[in-house]
């Protein structure tokens, strides 16, 4: 089904590369990047509050929500941090990969125990410089395999069972089977090849049914998929180059939808006034609350 017109925008932004909104349930507002602008944002749709905090580094391309209140974890370059929002203060939890390495952390999420599966990604675009990895709470890095360029699409199935998985530039995304209690993965099996048609599968999220959600960077859409991987239904997006999705609001019915500027020409950029703004769409099935890196008893 396509839904062209079906989208508003929530706040008009500049972000160079908006990217990886997540639906705080205890503070009911959204979080999510400027990864080119190195921002951090927090918008509060209740009283329209919108605070932005700036980081120092080159790209900041990770976020997960802790369960320490207050806290979350941010990936600046190739390390992950955790940031306070009350003081400010931003504390090195791990290096994933060495600095001198042309890479930088992209997309990622927790799991059901509070670890975190990052993967990297070439700055280059077309290296297959990258690797995926888990974070255990105490800040350990695993590495679980390597030959990737661009790394998106980690979200997982609402059974914890499935971890889903794309390489942007080799315009694939693959479900492993996920083992939540040893937190390994299993067989790889493509999901959905985008080969012939190009596309690029870019940051995405789960619903309540187990249908993914899928932004696909550079063709102005966000797909739904079923869980065997068929097009389920097709939103246009009047912004290029879109590049996450995450179920929030209330009752977890508002799909959010992040933008960027990045790679857009003048003349383009006049054409899609809303390029850089945070979008959303109302839906009729919920999302799933979102994981928390960390321990809750450490917490």
């Amino acid at each position: 089904m396509n839904t062209a017109g079906a989208v508003r925008c929530v706040l008009p932004g500049q972000d160079l590369l908006g990217e990886t909104p997540l639906w705080c349930t205890h503070t009911q507002s959204l979080l999510w990047l400027d990864i080119d602008g190195g921002r951090l944002q927090r918008f509060h749709p209740a009283s329209g509050r919108h605070d932005v905090f700036g980081f120092e580094g080159r790209y900041l391309g990770s976020l997960a929500l802790m369960h320490e209140p207050g806290r979350v974890l941010i990936g600046i370059d190739l390390a992950l941090h955790v940031f306070d929002f009350a003081t400010g203060a931003t504390t090195l939890l791990c290096q994933v990969e060495d600095p001198a390495i042309d890479n930088r952390l992209n997309d990622g999420r927790c799991d059901a125990r509070g670890r975190f599966w990052v993967g990297t990604m070439d700055n280059q675009l077309h290296r297959p410089n990258g690797g995926f990895y888990r974070i255990d709470a105490e800040g350990s890095v695993q590495r679980q395999f390597g030959d990737v360029i661009v790394s998106n699409t980690v979200a997982f199935s609402p059974g914890h069972d499935t971890l889903y998985f794309s390489d942007t530039r080799r315009f694939v995304t693959w479900r492993f089977d996920f083992d939540d209690a040893a937190g390994t993965l299993g067989e790889r099996r493509v999901f959905v090849d985008h080969a012939a048609s190009r596309e690029r599968p870019d940051g995405a999220c789960v619903d309540s049914q187990g249908f993914v959600w899928n932004a696909i960077f550079g063709a102005g859409k966000v797909v739904r998929y079923t869980p065997e991987g068929k097009v389920d239904r097709v939103v246009e997006v009047p912004a290029r180059n879109v590049s996450c999705v995450c179920l929030g609001g209330p009752e977890l019915r508002t799909l959010y939808i992040t933008t960027a500027r990045k790679f857009l020409d003048r003349r383009a950029l006049r054409e899609q006034p809303l390029a850089g703004s945070l979008l959303a769409l109302d839906v009729e099935v919920a999302g799933i609350e979102e994981c928390r890196f960390g321990s809750p008893a450490i917490a």
